[in-house]
């Protein structure tokens, strides 16, 4: 069964054709007033996968955010043809809020074609089950989160690592990455486009706040403000996104008040689907936390952990 979240993204990703190349979509009542990128960029993919033949899956995704967006406010997607290939369709999309451009993404869809694989590697051995889930992991402590942490949200997330809101050695003892399984939180329909859409909303969830902690920083302690800048994604396959995927994230930079970071998502088989980079601009604030004030050395990354 699909939990109301999850309903609530499928809502969400049900875009209403007004125009050839261009839909709407009514805007949601998000108790955050916020809207997640996340959400927007999959609607974005949606948009774009919808304007070319169904036989052609997305392999690349490029989303530039540019404004935040507001909710219940609507959303209009203005979705261009760049090319359309015998193997390769190109297509780019402005979503606009009130006539104010909020984010600009290109994708590219292939007609699938046989090649040579690389030898994936064995499943890690963890086990999704033997894991609980994000909100059993609160407890008592439900009321001292961010509301940004304890949200319904449509993918059940599971940590492998300890979540860095409930890991009190992360601020003496920063590490580079994290690792969570990740997949709907009910079944989705037949159709690979939501599939693929799903698994953009489930990979913004987590790695901006990967970029983190190597600093031994909570994003959502008020340390930092952040927000995505930009988004990247390359489909190796057709992602299944009601199955459970590892999630493997790392910090690769934190330069100019910009954090990259970037994901491999495995399948169960532990073949590689998804690669992911993100950068986001993350600026202290001097808020909770106390990171100005260097509680654990300079917040850099020890160097035998670099």
């Amino acid at each position: 069964m699909r939990s109301p979240a999850l309903r609530y993204l499928l809502e969400r990703l049900d875009l209403e054709p007004v125009a050839p190349g261009v839909f709407r979509e009514p805007g949601g009542d998000d108790p955050l007033h916020r809207l997640f990128g996340g959400e927007v960029a999959a609607q974005a993919l949606v948009a774009m996968g919808r304007t070319v033949a169904p036989d052609r899956p997305v392999h690349s995704l490029h989303t530039r955010f540019v404004r935040p967006g507001r909710t219940g406010v609507p959303i209009e997607l203005h979705v261009t043809t760049v090319k359309e290939g015998r193997s390769f369709d190109l297509r780019s999309v402005e979503l606009r809020q009130d006539g104010r451009l909020i984010l600009t993404a290109t994708a590219s869809f292939q007609l699938p074609e046989p090649g040579p694989r690389y030898p994936d590697p064995a499943p890690a051995a963890t086990d999704a089950e033997s894991l609980p889930r994000w909100e059993e992991r609160f407890g008592d402590r439900r009321d001292r989160l961010s509301p940004l942490w304890t949200r319904s949200r449509p993918i059940d997330l599971r940590y492998v690592d300890p979540p860095p809101p409930l890991d009190p050695a992360l601020r003496d003892r920063p590490r580079r990455g994290q690792t969570t399984l990740v997949r709907a939180d009910g079944p989705l329909p037949d159709d690979p486009l939501l599939h693929a859409a799903a698994v953009v909303y489930a990979s913004d969830m987590t790695l901006l706040e990967t970029a983190l902690l190597p600093l031994g920083v909570v994003y959502a302690d008020g340390e930092f403000d952040g927000v995505s800048l930009d988004h990247t994604m390359w489909f190796h396959r057709p992602p299944r996104a009601d199955r459970w995927l590892r999630y493997e994230q790392t910090a690769e930079v934190m330069a100019g008040a910009r954090g990259l970071a970037s994901g491999r998502l495995s399948d169960e088989n532990g073949e590689l689907v998804v690669t992911v980079v993100q950068e986001g601009l993350l600026r202290p604030t001097g808020g909770a936390g106390s990171w100005l004030a260097g509680t654990a050395a300079d917040r850099t990354m020890p160097e035998e952990r670099r």
